[in-house]
Formats: structure tokens, sequence, C-alpha cells
């Protein structure tokens, strides 16, 4: 008995030590935010002070001491995140997560992001160098001297910042960082690619039924893309040779009981990774700007959110940067800066927001600067290819990958006068293509060494006027934005900004599909001029407001691309800011809360006509005769309606294209506008071999059986919010089923894709169908009567610390469309920490 009391007591005694060194350790892993710190390569002291709304302010004596500030505060508030970032764009994942990341890393070595990078950074004047360099040092200087213990991540991974004596961050990465966001907003490679791939089974007329134009518009390739490629024999004739085992995948990870679980969520997110590269579908945003002449103060109202996929920490951080002027080392004047708003980790200057006198807000225009190439391999010697001029050789250079636990992975990565070859780092185009005759190489206009983006970003930032912004904004290449301003003197304006390729009269592909590499005329023929993107001051109409549709006018004279996004947003944004003669604040953020989809509205009555021969049926027929389209969280007709129209466009599509090459694609796209046609028509070929409206019961069935599974047998218990939560996923270990509770975060979230309130989900995935994986990144409103008056609200935290209680402390606002205020003399300061030398 005293031997049992004596262990039980040694145990009660170990638990408290363990419990106290974790107290220990996560008290060690918060960051000082008062007090004094010593950074060093500092210049003069600076503040950075934290107000009740937390936004970090800082105030330096010289705009290299700013910048280097950002850089001190995104380490001590994002170190993982910076970690993880930069590893993805160097493509050195697969060091520490293993095999489930090498595909990943081999699209980020193809397309050579980090070399890129490097010769763009060379490009760039001195002064934005100098910015990148203060940034960056002012990451360094925190891990040279660190003041708090790393976050569990990199304990858990056994990962060190910049890896085994690499660097944590360095100028060039926040030039990739920049190519990075191009990547995840630009072009349509995959675009391009899908139709390749559909053109196999589809004549060219039942491709444009599928993947339509844009809403009154003609296709804008006049070619028979199926007859083209038949043709040319691009196709393979037989299955694809399974691809070669890798060692197994516990070697990863050592034995950790998560091991498994981290490998097959990370092979997951890798895979999407993968194919999200290049799709363009549903990668869009809201922003519109009011004159006061159709404001209840008489100065404008600027509103903007920006939507991306969402992820734990937040891809924001806000801040406000105050300096007084300054000089180069090359003697080039550095304006004074006062400016605060959304920045991002990686980069030192306020990407959206607004200075003491003008705001800005960005959507992704979307224009067509990814082109695939088909390039023809010689018959006889298979390291040239064919060109306008004759056969030339590939360039080529191999890439090193290490892969833990197992051998390092050398890569061979061919080049032509295009770009990379797309088909060396991505596996599904041995899927569709035969390799030994043709490859696919990628021309993409944000890899070209004169992208001076970030140029743009840092001059943005000492603007003062909408003249002065978008003066600055002439740097600005990729990806093409949509950008919105106004200033306290009441100029309105919206200017599409960034690089956009000509293409020549002859050229019959218009960029939509892959062309002939060695056609001289499907090659580039120059660049749009910057005098000539799409612009508009909102004129009689006293406002203007893009949401991804078309922002060319009639009569446009060059061709941008013909995947715009579906205008369902716009359209409900143009009829709210249309519907009363002024506007204040407060309406801006309620027409940020609207959840009306008019693309359910389109579709509704289909569903409410379905004669479903299901238990279910009448009860939910009941519920959707009240439903007009508002994806309401809190009620159970969005959540039919969702289930029925991915049921419908599994069940009219898959038949027809093959359910391999549907999977391929579903998810990157739902198909709606090809849904809406062929009920609309009645197609019967589609539909066959039942009639459109069989179809549509037999979805409202099988959705019905789904949803009794989910969520039980009473319909008027069902909830969209329960489905289709907004989550903020963490990487790595949102993937980990153990430890995502911890680290993701995630709210129930009501609308739809096509909502402008947006919640966009990937049907695709069939752990998350509904999920809310992709919407409003931020929320901000601008009152330029007075700019102190500026609200914003996103969907995490300021600190990506995951034991912090700042992690995910703004979610609850988010959810329920709430803000907090964005002030350059907020009432009060709750922290308050002075930088010194």
């Amino acid at each position: 008995m005293v031997v049992f009391k004596r262990a039980c007591v040694a145990l009660v005694v170990v638990c408290l030590l363990a419990g106290a060194g974790l107290a220990a350790y996560v008290l060690r892993t918060l960051p000082a935010l008062d007090g004094r710190l010593h950074a060093a390569g500092l210049r003069e002291a600076a503040w950075v002070r934290r107000d009740a709304d937390d936004v970090t302010h800082i105030q330096a004596r010289s705009p290299q001491d700013a910048w280097f500030a950002m850089g001190y505060v995104h380490a001590q508030e994002r170190t993982w995140q910076l970690e993880f970032n930069r590893r993805v764009m160097h493509g050195t994942l697969s060091e520490v997560f293993g095999p489930a990341t090498l595909d990943t890393d081999k699209l980020m070595r193809g397309l050579d992001i980090a070399g890129a990078a490097r010769r763009q950074y060379e490009a760039l004047p001195v002064e934005a160098r100098e910015a990148l360099q203060a940034y960056s040092a002012g990451i360094q200087s925190f891990h040279a001297r660190r003041p708090q213990a790393l976050p569990p991540e990199f304990a858990l991974l056994g990962v060190r910042p910049g890896g085994e004596g690499g660097a944590a961050w360095t100028p060039e990465d926040s030039v990739g960082w920049a190519l990075m966001m191009a990547l995840d907003l630009g072009g349509n490679w995959g675009n391009e690619f899908a139709r390749l791939s559909l053109a196999r089974t589809l004549d060219t007329d039942r491709l444009w039924q599928l993947m339509p134009p844009y809403p009154g518009e003609r296709p804008a390739a006049q070619a028979d893309l199926a007859a083209l490629y038949r043709t040319w024999g691009v196709y393979r004739s037989a299955a694809p040779a399974p691809a070669a085992a890798m060692a197994p995948a516990k070697a990863a990870f050592g034995g950790t009981p998560w091991g498994a679980d981290m490998e097959e969520g990370m092979l997951a997110w890798a895979r999407d990774l993968a194919q999200q590269a290049g799709a363009h579908e549903g990668k869009g945003s809201n922003n519109w700007v009011l004159a006061g002449s159709r404001t209840a103060s008489g100065k404008p109202l600027l509103a903007n959110d920006p939507h991306l996929g969402l992820s734990a920490p937040a891809i924001w951080y806000f801040a406000h940067l105050q300096a007084p002027a300054g000089r180069a080392s090359d003697g080039t004047v550095l304006p004074a800066m006062d400016v605060l708003g959304a920045t991002l980790p990686g980069l030192p200057f306020v990407v959206l927001g607004r200075t003491d006198r003008v705001a800005w807000g960005f959507t992704n225009t979307g224009p067509d600067v990814q082109d695939l190439y088909l390039e023809q391999i010689h018959p006889q010697d298979p390291a040239r290819y064919r060109t306008p001029e004759g056969w030339e050789a590939f360039s080529v250079r191999e890439e090193t990958i290490r892969v833990k636990g197992q051998p390092d992975v050398v890569l061979r990565v061919r080049g032509t006068r295009h770009g990379p070859v797309l088909s060396d780092v991505q596996a599904s185009h041995a899927d569709v293509l035969d390799l030994s005759r043709y490859v696919l190489a990628l021309r993409w206009t944000a890899l070209d060494a004169d992208n001076l983006t970030v140029l743009g970003g840092l001059r943005a930032n000492q603007a003062r006027s909408v003249d002065e912004l978008f003066h600055a904004f002439a740097h600005h290449h990729s990806p093409m934005q949509s950008v919105v301003a106004a200033d306290v003197d009441g100029s309105v304006r919206f200017k599409a900004v960034g690089r956009v390729p000509l293409r020549h009269p002859g050229n019959d592909l218009m960029g939509v599909a892959p062309a002939p590499g060695w056609d001289a005329r499907y090659d580039w023929q120059g660049w749009l001029p910057p005098g000539q993107t799409p612009e508009d001051d909102g004129g009689a109409r006293g406002w203007v407001a893009t949401a991804n549709q078309r922002v060319t006018p009639p009569g446009y004279a060059h061709f941008l691309t013909q995947d715009w996004t579906l205008p369902y947003r716009y359209e409900r944004i143009a009829a709210w800011l249309e519907s009363q003669p002024r506007h204040d604040a407060r309406s801006m953020e309620a027409l940020q809360a609207d959840n009306l989809s008019l693309a359910a509205v389109r579709l509704l009555p289909h569903l409410q006509r379905a004669q479903a021969q299901h238990a279910l049926a009448p009860a939910v027929q009941t519920l959707l005769r009240d439903f007009d389209g508002r994806m309401r969280a809190d009620r159970a007709a969005p959540l039919v309606f969702a289930a029925w129209a991915d049921e419908l466009a599994r069940g009219l599509i898959a038949p027809r294209v093959g359910q391999a090459r549907f999977d391929a694609t579903y998810g990157k796209r739902d198909y709606r506008a090809a849904v809406e046609g062929i009920l609309e028509r009645g197609d019967a070929w589609w539909c066959q071999p039942l009639r459109c409206e069989a179809q549509s019961a037999r979805a409202l069935e099988r959705a019905l059986d789904r949803l009794q599974a989910a969520q039980g047998p009473d319909p008027a218990r069902w909830q969209w919010g329960a489905a289709h939560p907004a989550r903020s996923s963490h990487r790595p270990f949102g993937s980990v089923a153990a430890l995502a509770p911890y680290f993701d975060v995630s709210m129930p979230s009501p609308g739809d894709t096509y909502t402008v309130n947006v919640g966009q989900y990937n049907p695709g995935d069939a752990k998350g169908p509904f999920v809310n994986r992709h919407a409003a990144s931020l929320r901000a409103v601008y009152d330029l009567a007075d700019l102190e008056q500026s609200r914003f609200i996103y969907q995490t935290g300021q600190s990506g610390l995951v034991f912090s209680p700042r992690y995910r402390d703004m979610a609850g606002a988010w959810s329920r469309t709430e803000y907090r205020a964005l002030r350059r003399e907020p009432a009060r300061w709750v922290h308050s920490l002075q930088l010194l030398p």
C-alpha cells in the first residue's frame, strides 16, 4: 500500500511538472508586445504599438527602419507561415514532409519561381532592393537573437527556420512571394488543359456547351479544337503506365502517431495545389467605389473584399507604417510614408488599404496571361523540338529535391523558347498526351525579368491622391488587378493595372486552348499599352464596381480573355448601388453581408418542379416553396439546393465525358453555366437516357439520401451552415485529425460561389464537398469624408501563434459581418514596444 501511495504521489508530481513545463513553453512562444527589445541592424529606435483593435502601428525615423520593423513583427507573429511559404515557393517541402509533397516541389522547381525571383530582384531599382533588404534584415534580426520560443510547428516537425544553415528569409524571397500570389490568382492554363483533355471525347460544339464563353459572347477560338488535336495526333492511344511506387510514406515522419494521417492530408493538399495552379474559375473578389454624388456625406465611399483561399493564420496582417522622408544609398529620395491596411507576411508594404488621403482596393482582372504551347518532339532526336525556324534543342537544367526518408530525386526540367515544359512536372499530362510526340510548354507573363510588381506596391504606399496612386501602379506587372481608388478631394477611378499580351490577328485559338508552338502566328506580339487598359471614373452613374466580370466596354479593341467570371455578383452589387440615390458606410457593410444568390434564383424553378420519388420529398418541397435564393446559414433550403445542383452536375456531365475526366476537373469548376444551359434548352443529348426533368428528379433523390445520412431524417432541422463552415485550414496540421481542431479556425457560414458574401466550396471534395474554403479573406470599408472611420475585419486573428488568444479572435465577428476600426490615430495603445538598435 505504501509503495502504491508513493507511486501515485510520484505520478502526480510528474504530471504537475509536465503541465508546468508545457505552460512555461506556451508562454515562451508568445511575442513580447511591451517593453524594449534590441534588434541588430536597426538604425534608430522604432516604436511598435498595438491598438484596441489589434492593428500594429510602426513608427520609425526612416523608411528603411519602418520596413525593418515590419519584417521583425512578421517574424514575431508569423514565423511558421513565413517558413512554410518559403518552402512552397522554393520547392523544398519534401525535405520536411517526404514524398507526399514531391509533386508540388516538382511544379515549383519546374516553374523556377526562385530563379525568376532572383532575376526580377536584380532588375529592381536601388530603392526597392533596399526596402526588401531592410525587411529581410528585420526577419533575420529576430532569429539571430530570438526573444521567444519557436511555435510548436517547428518542434513537432523537427524544422529550423531556413533549414540547416539557411536564411529564414532573403530579399529575393519577397519577390518570390509576389510571384506566388500571381500564381494563385493568375491565368488559365488549367482551363486550356481541361479543353484539350475534354476535346478528346467531345466535339467542339459540345465542348463550348460544357465550358461556355462569357454570357452573350461567342467562343474566342474560331478553330475546330477537337478536329485540330485529332489531326495532329496529340493524344496517347493507351492507358498511362502506373507510376513507380515510392518507399513507404511512414518513413517521412519517423513513426510518429500522426504520421500516416499527416501523409494522407499533405498528399491531398499537395494534389489540390498542383491541380489548382493555373485554374481560373472562382478566383475572385468584390470592390466598388461611389463618387460623392451618390453618398450621404458628399465624399466618396470605397469597399473591398478580396476572395482567397482561407488559411490559419490568415494571409493578411494589418499594420500601419509611418516614417519621414529619407534617402536610398544611391541618393534616391524616399518620400514620407504614412499608410495602413493589409500587409502580406513576406512583403514589407501595405498591399490593400489607405494613406491619410487616398484609399484603394483590388479585385482580380483575370486576363489570359498564360498560354500553353504544344511542342512537337523531333521523331529521331527527342532532345529537339520544332520551331518556326526549324528544330532546336531543348534547354535542360537539373534540380535536386531532397525527400525526407528517401533518396534525393533528380529532376530534369526542359525549357523551350516559350518557357518551361510543364509536362516534365505535371503528371496529369501523361494521362492525356502522347509525350513521345508532344509536350506542353508554358508562356507566362509573371516569370519575365521585367516584372517590377513590388516596386509598384512600395510606391503606392506613398500616394496622397488617386493620380499619384495610379502613377505608382504603372509599375504593377502581375497579376493584373482591377483597382478602384478614391481620395479626400473627391476623385474616384477604376483602372486595370498589369501586363497583358497582344495576339496576332491570325491567331484562331486566342489562348483558350493549347496552340502549336511551331507556328509563329500563335506567339505573343507585344504588350497592351498601360494607357489602353480598361478604366472608368463612374461618369454620370456615380459608381464603379468590379467582381471579376467582363470589365471591357462594348467595342473595346483588345482581347483580354473569354474566361471572365459569371456576372452574378456584379449584377447584385449593381442592383444594390442603384436601389437608392445615396449610400453611407453602413449600406456598404450591408452589401458585403448580402447572401442572395442570383445563380440559385436562376436554377430554382427546375428544383421546385422536380417530382422526386423520395419519402422526404414532400417536406423538402414545402421548404423550397419559400426559398428565395438567399443562402442563409441557419436554413435547410440552401443545403438542399446545393446538394441537388451537385448531383445534377454529376448526373448530366460525368456520363458524357467519362468519370475519370469529370473527376479531374470537377471542383476546379462547378459547371454551373453548363447545367443552366442544358436545363434551359432541355438538351436531350446531355440528359440522355432520360428527359431533363427526370434527371432533375433523380438528382434530388440522390441529394436527399445524402442529406438524410449527414443531418438526420427531419429536413426542418437541416442547416446550410453546418455543412458549409468557413474553414481556415492550417498547413500542415489542418490535415492531422488529432491536431486540426486546435490549429484550424472554423465557423458556420452563409453564401455560395455566386453571392456577394461569397462562400465558395469544392463539390469534388469527397470529405467536405460544401465546406467553405474560399471566401472574403478580408473586408474593408473606407469613408473618404473621414478616413478615421475606416473599418476592416478578416477571418482569424493577427497572431499566427496557435497558443495566442489573438490567433482566432476575429472569427466570430467576421462570420457575422462585423468590423474593427482602422485608425491612424487610435484613442489608446493596448501594447507598446520599443525596438532599439
